[in-house]
């Protein structure tokens, strides 16, 4: 059964003038995620800058969401590291917590061979009871889930339950659904990319792991739905209409320009950490011009 379908927010944590964590502002997005149609939170991904969250801080946030959703919609943890005793601490702790399931990225810089994923993403998986969605992102960490790795690996953990797919390559997603019908495994797949929803989902995604549903919540859960309800026409023009701001908010690394967009939209004050730095004049007015097109301001 999936851990969730439609759209997931990738939410962003937010932080105080200094650096630290704001949890209320946190619990303030939450809560408007919740009301606008979000199917579930994923918590501290990479979107959530956890790679320079210290563990302590990481923990707390996992915590503090599980707490504040209080089952109303799935949580999922992201507890991925380039240490795979560093992943498997988070991912137990994150179990104790409560969340509904992990998103596990592939190791970054360190990287891994194909069998070295397997290795790392099988030790994660015989930690926890919990699933598992395994998070492929090439571009952000230099390592790629093969179509045949991420069924070897699905295969002996049965805990391991889909994929955020964030390669672009929509061959290779292709390829990844096909293996998944001829073995015949329950696996699935979300898009890791918000321009290419409505392809995850006519190769049998199960929804979408969103940057943009930080700013349009309610939108994002609307493409997906509309598709699951027959209204593919409707889900493309969704899909489309978010274009241009899509681009904007990955104009720059993100999640520069998303938090970014979120100080426009008076929900946060945009600090990010370092080595993220503010975003720069033309592409704030860029972003700017497609929030006010999309209608967000």
């Amino acid at each position: 059964m999936s851990i969730f379908t439609g759209a997931g927010v990738a939410i962003v944590t937010p932080m105080n003038e200094d650096g630290s964590v704001n949890f209320d502002k946190l619990g303030e997005l939450i809560e408007f995620q919740i009301e606008n149609k979000t199917d579930a939170i994923i918590i501290c991904g990479t979107t959530g800058e956890s790679s320079t969250l210290t563990h302590e801080e990481h923990l707390a946030c996992i915590k503090y969401a599980v707490d504040k959703v209080a089952k109303r919609i799935p949580v999922v943890a992201g507890t991925g590291s380039n240490c795979t005793d560093t992943a498997i601490y988070l991912s137990t702790e994150a179990e104790k917590y409560g969340a509904d399931g992990l998103l596990v990225v592939t190791p970054y810089y360190n990287k891994a061979t194909q069998n070295g994923l397997v290795n790392h993403f099988t030790r994660i998986a015989n930690s926890v009871n919990i699933p598992i969605i395994l998070y492929n992102v090439p571009s952000r960490t230099g390592c790629n889930i093969l179509p045949a790795t991420a069924i070897k690996i699905a295969k002996a953990n049965s805990n391991v339950v889909a994929i955020k797919e964030a390669t672009g390559n929509i061959s290779q997603v292709a390829e990844l659904a096909h293996l998944v019908k001829k073995e015949g495994i329950d696996f699935d797949i979300y898009s890791g990319n918000d321009d290419q929803i409505v392809p995850l989902l006519s190769l049998g995604g199960k929804g979408v792991i969103s940057v943009l549903s930080n700013v349009a919540p309610e939108q994002t859960h609307n493409i997906c739905q509309a598709y699951f309800d027959g209204d593919v026409a409707t889900s493309l023009k969704l899909q489309l209409e978010a274009f241009d701001l899509v681009k904007a908010l990955f104009c720059e690394v993100n999640p520069i320009p998303v938090k970014a967009a979120l100080a426009m939209m008076g929900k946060i004050n945009g600090t990010l950490r370092n080595p993220l730095t503010e975003m720069e004049p033309e592409n704030q007015e860029r972003l700017k011009k497609e929030m006010e097109a999309y209608g967000l301001l």
